[in-house]
């Protein structure tokens, strides 16, 4: 690793120690999005040899506490890591194939961050899923949303 590795910078940034694990599970989830933790540990293992399914969870634990992952947990799924943490945005999850990609807030500037009502929370963050079908998993033929839901 050569010191000027950008990935290891951003660990240092981040104020954890750069380690192999580290820098191999940092590295998957910047060039895959949304991968579970199994996907992590078998893009890890082929890096690395093997990895135990624990040093695997150490290492996206550590990763997300120090803000440079971001867990989400679609409803009934595996929870899923991402590297983008940058901005507040929601994601769209397929019911068919479970491909979930990442949606921006619906207008302007972070809407999602001024809740409806005074509860008196400082909000730094809102989480949306829209569940739906991708255009894989869509029927060729129109269907509605009432459909969906059967």
């Amino acid at each position: 690793m050569a010191p000027s590795d950008p990935v290891a910078r951003s660990l240092r940034r981040a104020g954890i120690r750069v380690t192999a694990g580290r820098l191999a599970a940092y590295e998957s989830l910047l060039g895959q999005p949304h991968a579970a933790a199994d996907t992590v540990a078998r893009l890890m293992r082929a890096r690395l040899g093997a990895v135990s399914t624990q040093a695997v969870y150490n290492v996206l634990a550590a990763l997300t506490a120090a803000g440079l992952v971001r867990r989400i947990e679609p409803a009934g799924r595996p929870a899923l890591y991402e590297a983008r943490v940058a901005d507040n945005h929601h994601h769209a999850v397929c019911r068919g194939c479970a491909a979930t990609a990442d949606v921006a807030c619906a207008v302007g500037a972070a809407p999602c961050l001024e809740a409806s009502g005074d509860l008196g929370y400082l909000i730094d963050e809102a989480e949306v899923t829209f569940w739906g079908l991708c255009p894989a998993c869509r029927p060729s033929s129109p269907i509605t949303k009432e459909a969906v839901h059967g």
